[in-house]
Formats: C-alpha cells, sequence, structure tokens
C-alpha cells in the first residue's frame, strides 16, 4: 500500500469523539466522558472540524449548539460507533443465573403495579442476583438515559433525541371505572350519562382538562371535573369509595380496579403506545437485551 494511500486513511478514533461531543454538547463533558483533559477533548473538535470542514458546534450564549452538519452526523455516528463496538466485542453467552447487578427503569406508577410483580417474579426465576430500582417518571430528563443512569424507561414516547432506540410493547385505551352499585355501572353508558356525572381527572401536571374534554366538546357536552390527582391509583381509590368516574387506561389498571365495573368511553379517544426506550449505548450488551426480553415477554402476555 501506497504512503499516499495510508495517508487518506481517517483516523476513526475521531468517530467515537465525534459521537461522545455530539450527544453531550459540551467539551467539559466529553472529556470527562471520555477520560481526557479539557485541552485534549479541544484539541480533537478542532481536529473533527478541520477533517469534516464544519465547526459541527458553535457557541450560542453559555453554551454549544450544534449546527445543521452535526446534526446530520448525529444520526449517524451513533449507529457507527455502536456497530464497530459489536463487531470487536468478545462472543460471549449471557448466564442469567450469574448477574449480580440492579437495573433502573424508569416509569409511573401504574406500570409498577400492574406489570412490577410480574416482572420481579420472571427475572428473579433466572437471575436471583439481580434487583430492579423502579425510578419516578418526576426523575425524567434526557441524560439519565445518554449517561446509562436509567438502563430502560417505559411509557408513551414523546420528544427523544435521535439517538434513543424506541420499542413498542403494546396499546392502551382508556375506560371508565366505578364504584359497585353505581349508577352507571348498568345499562348502556352514553356521552350524555358520562358527561352528566363527576369525575377524577388524572393529570401530573395538575391539568382539568384533556383529550377526553376535547372529545365530548365535539358533542357539544362538557364533564364536570371536581377533583385531579396525579396518578391512575389514586383515581381508582376515590372512585371506588365515592360517586366519581376516574378514566384510565384498560391495561394498565387491570389489578388495581378489580371488583370495579368498567365500561368503554362513549366517545373515541386515541389508543396509547406503551414503548420501551433505551439509549444505543446498551443496545447490543447482553444483560440489557436480556433484561428488555424480560419487559417484552411480561407485557405482551395476556
Amino acid at each position: 500500500m501506497s504512503d499516499s494511500r495510508l495517508m487518506a486513511i481517517p483516523d476513526l478514533n475521531l468517530l467515537v469523539a465525534l459521537d461522545v461531543l455530539l450527544a453531550e454538547g459540551s467539551v467539559a463533558r466529553a472529556a470527562r466522558r471520555l477520560q481526557l483533559s479539557p485541552s485534549a477533548m479541544s484539541r480533537t473538535l478542532a481536529r473533527l472540524r478541520e477533517t469534516t470542514g464544519d465547526p459541527l458546534l458553535v457557541r450560542a450564549g453559555r453554551g454549544l449548539v450544534p449546527t445543521p452538519r452535526a446534526e446530520e452526523l448525529r444520526r449517524q455516528v451513533g449507529r457507527v460507533v455502536q456497530d464497530a463496538e459489536v463487531l470487536l466485542r468478545p462472543a460471549t453467552l449471557l448466564d442469567p443465573s450469574q448477574l449480580d447487578r440492579t437495573f433502573t427503569l424508569r416509569t409511573n406508577e401504574g406500570f409498577v403495579e400492574e406489570f412490577g410483580p410480574r416482572l420481579v417474579a420472571r427475572i428473579q426465576a433466572e437471575a436471583p442476583g439481580v434487583k430492579l430500582r423502579f425510578a419516578p417518571k418526576s426523575d425524567k430528563d434526557a441524560m439519565s438515559l445518554r449517561e446509562a443512569a436509567v438502563d430502560l424507561e417505559i411509557g408513551v414516547a414523546g420528544e427523544t433525541g435521535p439517538e434513543v432506540r424506541i420499542q413498542a410493547l403494546f396499546r392502551d385505551r382508556f375506560i371508565g371505572a366505578v364504584r359497585s352499585g353505581h349508577p352507571l355501572s348498568e345499562g348502556t353508558v352514553t356521552a350524555e350519562r358520562y358527561a352528566a356525572a363527576h369525575h377524577i381527572s388524572v393529570s401530573r401536571r395538575g391539568r382539568e382538562k384533556g383529550p377526553i374534554d376535547e372529545a365530548l366538546g365535539q358533542f357539544g357536552l362538557q364533564r364536570t371535573v371536581v377533583c385531579m390527582v396525579s396518578g391512575f391509583s389514586a383515581a381508582l381509590a376515590m372512585a371506588r369509595a365515592s360517586d366519581l368516574i376516574a378514566s384510565v387506561p384498560e391495561r394498565h389498571t387491570q389489578g388495581a380496579r378489580a371488583g370495579m365495573p368498567s365500561f368503554a368511553l362513549p366517545v373515541a379517544t386515541l389508543e396509547v403506545t406503551i414503548s420501551m426506550l433505551w439509549h444505543p449505548r446498551l443496545d447490543a450488551d447482553p444483560a440489557q437485551r436480556w433484561l428488555r426480553g424480560c419487559v417484552r415477554e411480561v407485557c405482551t402476555a395476556r
């Protein structure tokens, strides 16, 4: 091979540095992750700028923001680095019975109450040394997935970074639940009967109205919300002991609704897709893949 051909080969180590820099958006944080000094990381950024012919990260106030070229590269470089890591990782077979670690799953209380016991039992059957930590949704921030402080997030996928992996688990629909003997526990629940009753609104942000109210509004109807709670369990507990209606997701609350009459909502509302999300750096890890398989198996079982 000629010297000129050797000179044309790019330094592939720059791909790893580029992936970290674009994920962190900060020279200092990228330096910490790569265990480099800030000055060495700055020199690497300068090399990347020279190699790509683009500034990549530019100053905006006190921080750095990616250029359009950097945004384009971010969608590609993470996959390239991940594929390289898989190629270079020794082939090993996972023995779950030898695992001794704690996985952190960020999800809401409804998921923990409905699926948590089965998930723990499923995991303990194969890996008695594994512990699960269920982190509340209030901890939600993009950095947690990026830094692997959270192994897996479960819920409705909203705005995510382009590097986050998403896999759908199941779809859920909202239904109404009432106490035994409630007037709506018998007969056809029409939109008029539903709207005329008193309701509990479930919102972590304390919102009184939502998609159900928009659907009722198309019929010229408006429901009366008399209280707001932050979780479905609280809504069901109140509905069980009062004449209030709790409108909750069907699969998420199957156990919590035991003994309570329930009915399909008399207005059309969109189903929600419950997904699991994780950072690509965890994509090929055998233990993480096993964990995701356990979650998928528990959530898809009927």
